[in-house]
């Protein structure tokens, strides 16, 4: 019995991978768990095991090919009852276990029936044409790649029965419609009457974009273009903070064999913030509100030579100082270590992000779909400043950025965070967290 191998799902935000490596070729026998091919996405790089034992059957997509979330890459004959679920996901990537404070990665593949799907679509360039559509162009004579002036209404700008038959007809008629672009574009485009040169000589070197760099720009111009980003920006007086952690700092790191960073300071504030306003740890869907009830605070780990991937502290809102410190120290590792699972790179709720690590003032970040909201810190540094009675003080002060999705999260709303992740900030008594 033949079995479809889909290109799995990674993260909510990700809608496509690209496939850098496969391990087994049509014909070779492959067991269980054994590595079937490797992916690339704009957060992990990972591998993907076979969820069966049998033989592949055939490969649908060579190496560098990047191929959109459920389309089938490769199908595998096997004679048990295991296959993948049905759901279009594929079996998650083998990594380091998550300690039990962390939720449970989805890992082993599911036992069930075989479920019938839709036969896949096929790729031309960087659209994709299903095999009635395809059979219906070369019965009418119409050239692949004049399959590129059809627009398509499907999922994804996809081209379906209704799409073609539209576009033979206005054909006929010689009115045939130009196609809007079916795929995300992987830049934006440039302004009318600006030409693309490209100069050359020992004065310009050309690098390629890596994949995780090419899925990043496409992923950072859906945001924008999906949520208007409004940013409130304040100043936070970090004075007890450093004073408490120059001194605590030694003693932290006995206990816990890591350092005490003020990031696990902002990330427990900002859980007590969304606490306070849970329409913030909420997202969009249409046009509907979907509320969250757990807080999945999100992290974003620079990764050398790679960009960022943003791993999720699950069930923030139920960690104490400590436990908040050490679920950051542990998802670092494993980012820096490509051994992030789909679990921890999944559900966040919101987003933080340290600019200031880098000896940057201040930012404003882009949002991580479908979230609505992420909060930069810039770096602390000693500035004078008036205080209440006239007198001017030295203090540790550090810029916060909120930025926000203006479609739900209105200035009000988004100010009002931002006073209490400042508030939380400035009179915590950082004695009592430990």
């Amino acid at each position: 019995m033949k079995h479809e191998i889909v290109m799995p799902k990674m993260g909510e935000s990700i809608t496509n991978g690209t496939i850098t490596k496969w391990h087994k070729k049509a014909g070779d026998m492959i067991e269980i768990d054994e590595i079937l091919f490797e992916i690339s996405t704009d957060k992990v790089e990972s591998e993907i095991p076979s969820p069966m034992k049998g033989r592949v059957e055939s490969i649908h997509y060579p190496e560098g090919t990047t191929v959109d979330v459920g389309i089938m890459v490769a199908e595998i004959e096997d004679d048990t009852s295991v296959a993948f679920s049905g759901g279009g996901t594929a079996a998650a990537p083998k990594a380091a276990a998550p300690t039990p404070a962390a939720a449970p990665a989805a890992s082993a593949p599911v036992a069930a029936a075989p479920v019938a799907a839709p036969a896949p679509a096929v790729e031309e360039g960087r659209r994709f044409y299903t095999p009635l559509v395809r059979a219906m162009a070369k019965e009418a004579g119409v050239a692949i790649s004049e399959l590129a002036n059809v627009q398509g209404t499907g999922a994804g700008g996809r081209v379906n029965k209704e799409d073609f038959e539209n576009y033979l007809a206005s054909r006929k008629s010689g009115s045939a419609p130009v196609a809007a672009k079916a795929a995300t574009p992987s830049a934006p485009a440039r302004p009318a009457g600006v030409t693309s040169v490209t100069p050359s000589g020992d004065r310009v070197e050309i690098i390629p974009m890596d994949n995780m760099r090419k899925a990043i720009a496409r992923n950072m111009i859906e945001s924008k273009l999906t949520s208007p980003h409004v940013n409130s920006i304040d100043e936070i007086d970090m004075s007890k903070l450093v004073k408490f952690r120059e001194g605590f700092k030694k003693e932290f790191q006995k206990q816990e064999g890591f350092s005490l960073t003020y990031t696990h300071f902002i990330l427990y504030a900002l859980v007590q913030a969304l606490r306070e306003h849970p329409m913030v740890n909420a997202s969009i869907e249409g046009d509907n509100i979907v509320m969250k009830k757990d807080i999945n605070l999100g992290c974003a780990v620079a990764v050398p030579g790679n960009g960022l991937v943003v791993p999720n502290i699950k069930n923030a809102d139920s960690l104490n100082i400590t436990g908040i410190a050490r679920k950051v120290n542990e998802l670092a590792q494993k980012a820096r270590s490509k051994k992030l699972t789909m679990d921890d790179l999944t559900g966040g709720t919101f987003t933080f992000t340290n600019v200031g690590s880098f000896g940057t003032l201040m930012a404003t970040p882009v949002i991580l779909q479908p979230q609505l909201g992420i909060f930069a810190s810039g770096v602390i540094k000693k500035r004078p400043i008036v205080t209440d009675d006239n007198a001017i003080a030295i203090r540790d002060m550090m810029y916060g950025t909120h930025t926000y999705d203006h479609r739900l999260i209105d200035g009000e709303l988004g100010g009002k965070f931002l006073s209490s992740v400042k508030r939380n900030l400035e009179e915590i008594d950082p004695k009592s967290l430990f």
